[in-house]
């Protein structure tokens, strides 16, 4: 499950990394709200379960800053990550009473701009504030061949 930052938040991140550096493409972007791994033949039942999440408002986030976890490099995030981890604990609880659990590690919000540990990206990324954007809804997302296909989207509003 994932939240997408608008496309005015993605090109201006995109601006402000140097050329020549290597990192995801822009449209793979997201931020992770949970991670599943491989549901074989399961694709309905979690969309079901999804679709129980209690209903949320919109809100605004906006990319902040940087950091690594190992060899992934990642932009921060602000604005409001007590909506964010809200949203990301009603979909944890849909889909663990689904029988879907998901990884168990604490919920680290972020957006990963590189899997490679890339030196010139760090420097980019401190400081960096982007434009403020509204997570406007959450999508089911499958990842196929490195390709990210969103399976189903559920619109926030409250």
């Amino acid at each position: 499950m994932a939240a997408f930052p608008s496309e005015a938040a993605r090109e201006d991140l995109l601006r402000h990394l140097p050329a020549g550096a290597r990192f995801a493409r822009p449209g793979k972007w997201h931020v992770t709200l949970a991670f599943l791994g491989d549901v074989p033949d399961g694709t309905r039942e979690v969309a079901d379960a999804l679709a129980t999440v209690p209903p949320a408002a919109p809100f605004p986030l906006r990319l902040t800053g940087g950091g690594r976890f190992g060899e992934v490099t990642w932009a921060g995030l602000s604005g409001d990550r007590a909506a964010l981890t809200a949203l990301r604990e009603s979909i944890r609880t849909v889909l663990d009473d689904a029988g879907f659990p998901i990884d168990a590690r604490p919920f680290r919000p972020h957006l990963t701009v590189s899997y490679r540990a890339e030196p010139a990206l760090l420097p980019a990324l401190a400081g960096y504030r982007g434009p403020e954007w509204s997570v406007t809804a959450f999508a089911l997302v499958e990842s196929l061949l490195g390709n990210y296909h969103t399976r189903q989207e559920w619109a926030l509003h409250g």
